[in-house]
């Protein structure tokens, strides 16, 4: 589960974000699939954007990710 959440290899980042996917999907028809409740659409569109508010930075988290990675940033020394 360790290298599901921490590792920065294409695939892992490929099923991280299906695993996500499929999540959203999953709670978008949740009344579908349930049966005892009908969502109106716009909610529906709503409950996905807060799915995944909440699962990217959970699963950021989790992951920690690699310690060795440096993003670079902005700086004056940009074309120097």
């Amino acid at each position: 589960m360790n290298e599901f959440l921490a590792s920065n290899e294409w695939y892992w980042r490929l099923a991280r974000t299906i695993v996500q996917g499929v999540l959203g999907v999953v709670i978008a028809n949740i009344d579908l699939i349930m049966g005892w409740c009908v969502l109106d659409p716009s909610v529906r569109g709503l409950v996905v954007a807060l799915v995944m508010a909440v699962l990217s930075p959970i699963m950021a988290a989790l992951g920690g990710g690699d310690k060795g990675i440096v993003i670079p940033k902005g700086g004056a020394n940009r074309g120097a």
